[in-house]
Parts: C-alpha cells; structure tokens; sequence
C-alpha cells in the first residue's frame, strides 16, 4: 500500500492511499479519515460512497465531515467509485458508464467483468485491507452514500445483514433496474436478464426478503435527477411494504450537489454514531 498523502485536521489524519487490488485487477485509490481517538484505539467506521463521475476526492474535498467525525470519534473510508487506468475498459463520452460509474456491483459481461468487481472489492478486499493497516473496530460499521452511492450503501446493507449497524443515503437511485441513467449500465454490465439484475436493486432486494433495521433519506426537491433517476418514492413503497421503518426528508428547494451534501452530512454523521455507539 502506498500513500498518496496526510494532512491533519481537527486533531486527526485525513490520508489518501494507493493499492494494487486483486478484485478490479487494477491500481485503486481511497481516502480514510482516523479522529483523535484512534491514537488510543480502534473506532467505529463510517463508509461513504459516491456517486456519478466520482472519485474519493470529492467527498474529501466538498463533504465538510472532518469536524464532527473528529468530535464523535468515527473513522470516515471513502471508496473510489470503479477501476481505473488504461486497460479498464471505458466509454470516455459516457458519463452513466465505466470509469467512475461501477454502480458497486460484479460484473458478469466481457470484457468488464475482469475489472468491475466493485462488490467484492468494497465488501470484502478494501475491509480487509482497512482493517490490517489502521486503528479501526469493524464489529462497528455503518455505511451512507450519494446517488449511484447511495444505491451502493442500501445494497451492500441489505446483501449483508448484521454487518453494518446502521445505513442512510443522500438522494439515492432508489430503482436502478429501471431507472434512465443505469438500466443501460446494468444491461452492459450483468446482461440482458433483468433477473440478474435484481441483486443490485433495492426495491428488489427488499421484494426478495432482504431487510435492514431502518433507513435514512435525505432528498433535494430541486433536485434535477428526481423524477428519472431517483425516484424515492418507489422506495418508500416497498419499505412500507416490508415494515422497514423509513425516514424520508424531502428537503425544499435542495438540488443533487454537494452543497445538499454538507448541509445535511452532521445529521447522517450523528445518526450513525448513535447507533454504532449503542
């Protein structure tokens, strides 16, 4: 593992890494910050994916968690969103596709399915590696994520029950299997069986019986990705459906970018950390 860079702030060590990863057979980036605690010990963690066109860099950069992730003592991992480099396949005009947009699924189609493993990587391959190489207690994990990430947290939550202890999104795609921005991706990454695709969508996943304790929605009405591609509304349904207790805050006037993000990331931070310190 290389490091890209540290820097301190608010008493802890933003750090931005570079690995060789098995999963993605490529180069892969992520960023992690370790409050002040975690120089007396392991501390919970909090993953954050992102979204669309998205790098670790962005949250890092425009999320504005650093203040009160120090303040609660939880460690933030910011994932990168796909593989990345000259020999991952890509479609460079298509910003709904490919590098930056590995919608946190494992591919089965050729030629992606060498590289976008992005399942595997953020669920088992980057925790590992995590965990041997930093001061964090993963019997303690959350996970919250943006759009595409928020697909991916909600997911991950509900494929892997008890391993995260709470799991929130900002403005997720709430049903990728048919929504305008990734059904194409879905088609081009897991073929032209929509009942393959049912493992990478929410609103199926709890149809199929996977449940998590509760949600947590936070929702821009002036966002300009709402009624093609986000659509909580459908997600609302089936946790309704399912008796999985859900708040969904629709947020006046919010639009889908990262000032919607930093408004509203204490009250996700401190909604986690209320549970992982249950």
């Amino acid at each position: 593992m290389e490091t890209i860079s540290t820097a301190k702030a608010f008493g802890g060590t933003q750090g931005v890494y570079r690995h060789k990863s098995e999963a993605c057979q490529c180069d892969m980036t992520f960023a992690i910050f370790l409050p002040p605690q975690a120089e007396q010990g392991p501390v919970p963690v909090l993953w954050y994916l992102s979204g669309l066109t998205c790098t670790h860099q962005n949250v890092m950069d425009k999320g504005e968690y650093r203040r009160l992730a120090a303040e609660l003592g939880l460690a933030i991992i910011c994932p990168d969103t796909s593989p990345r480099g000259q020999d991952v396949p890509d479609e460079k005009d298509n910003w709904q596709f490919g590098q930056g947009a590995g919608f946190y699924l494992n591919a089965t189609q050729a030629p992606f399915d060498k590289h976008y493993q992005m399942e595997r990587y953020i669920s088992q391959e980057l925790p590992a590696l995590i965990e041997q190489n930093f001061p964090v207690d993963l019997t303690r994990q959350s996970i919250f994520g943006h759009s595409m990430g928020g697909h991916g947290a909600i997911t991950l939550a509900l494929k892997n029950t008890g391993r995260f202890k709470s799991v929130s999104a900002f403005a997720p795609i709430a049903q990728p299997s048919t929504a305008g921005w990734s059904k194409p991706a879905f088609e081009k990454y897991l073929g032209n069986d929509p009942a393959q695709w049912r493992a990478y969508d929410s609103t199926l996943l709890i149809e199929d019986g996977h449940r998590v304790p509760e949600l947590l929605i936070d929702q821009g009405t002036a966002d300009g990705f709402l009624d093609d591609g986000l659509r909580p509304w459908l997600l609302e349904e089936a946790c309704k459906k399912a008796n999985i207790p859900l708040t969904l805050n629709m947020r006046e006037g919010y639009d889908h970018s990262y000032y919607f993000i930093s408004t509203f990331m204490d009250d996700h931070l401190r909604w986690h950390a209320k549970r992982l310190f249950a």
